[in-house]
């Protein structure tokens, strides 16, 4: 099922962190995504996807996400982060 995301962008949450970025791959357990940004702190979760408010943000480039651990994912529309914040 992941395969049919290559090319969307998304909000990754797991059991530890979040991430934002597009996925660019999914091969061996793994999810590629390009231009990620760690997320250490969003707003309220609705308001996080609804508006994209995201209030501490770390951009990272190319970042793994190990399957296993994801436990959800939604759509990002919103443009993804380029600065820290």
């Amino acid at each position: 099922m992941l395969d049919r995301l290559i090319g969307h962008v998304a909000f990754v949450r797991t059991v530890t962190y979040h991430l934002v970025g597009k996925i660019e791959e999914v091969a061996d357990g793994w999810m590629r995504l390009s231009s990620a940004s760690w997320v250490a702190e969003s707003d309220r979760f609705m308001q996080t996807i609804r508006d994209g408010t995201l209030n501490e943000v770390e951009p990272v480039g190319d970042a793994y996400v190990n399957i296993a651990s994801i436990t959800d994912l939604f759509p990002w529309p919103h443009p993804l982060p380029t600065e820290q914040k």
